[in-house]
């Protein structure tokens, strides 16, 4: 409050979450509810725009205060970062090209090569399970690579996929198949005494906008569905 702004790192190229519009505005589910959380806070919201893997090196140097960009809560960033009151909740799809018949589960992947964000959820998960993992900068990329034959697939967020394919009908892809249990996403800070009361103040603003609705509202409108439901 006394600086008049929270400093938050974006993307900036994974829709519907953080991403330019037509305009070539910064939006995306994450960019507006942290602007609703600012508001709440009775400052403004600046975004930096970072690569996924350098979010978290920039929290770490405190270059931002918190990530708006659909960080899912996992132990091992639990054990180096605080998170807020989760504010939506996801399935990681496994996506394939419409002909391929030769991946239908995740155990599947097994010698195969995937693309991904480096140092995601989605990365890590596929080479759990012995898949090849090759580094991205945008679900737009990924999506082409698999399309084109140079991987076999890709693990993502499902309402991520399913925007694209709002986006682009005539792709010829598929999911085929979902983790059991959701994920929840939350903003991460620095882990610390010295964030105490800025994460609580967040977690208020976000118990408020999920009670006046403000939180669905924003879910309808880029997901086209409500994914801040509790326990989906």
């Amino acid at each position: 409050r006394a600086a008049g702004e929270i400093v938050a790192a974006a993307e900036g190229t994974w829709a519907p979450w953080t991403y330019h519009d037509e305009r070539d505005t910064l939006t995306g589910f994450d960019v507006e509810v942290m602007r609703l959380v600012a508001g709440k806070l009775g400052v403004k919201a600046r975004f930096v725009e970072s690569e996924w893997d350098g979010i978290f090196a920039g929290l770490d140097a405190k270059r931002w205060d918190i990530a708006a960009n659909g960080v899912e809560v996992t132990p091992e960033r639990a054990a180096k970062y605080d998170f807020s009151t989760p504010y939506a909740y996801i399935h990681t799809a496994l996506i394939v090209r419409g002909d391929n018949d030769t991946i239908k589960t995740f155990e599947d992947l097994k010698g195969k090569r995937t693309a991904n964000s480096l140092s995601s959820t989605y990365m890590e998960l596929a080479e759990s399970y012995g898949a090849e993992a090759v580094g991205v900068d945008s679900l737009g990329e990924t999506l082409e690579m698999v399309l084109a034959g140079r991987v076999d697939a890709t693990l993502n967020a499902d309402v991520s996929f399913f925007d694209y394919m709002r986006a682009h009908p005539e792709a010829n892809l598929k999911i085929v198949a979902l983790t059991e249990h959701s994920m929840s996403v939350a903003f991460p800070v620095v882990k610390g005494q010295d964030t105490a009361s800025f994460l609580a103040a967040v977690n208020q603003a976000i118990t408020e906008l999920r009670t006046s609705g403000e939180l669905e509202r924003l879910s309808q409108q880029f997901f086209g569905s409500d994914i801040t439901a509790v326990n989906k």
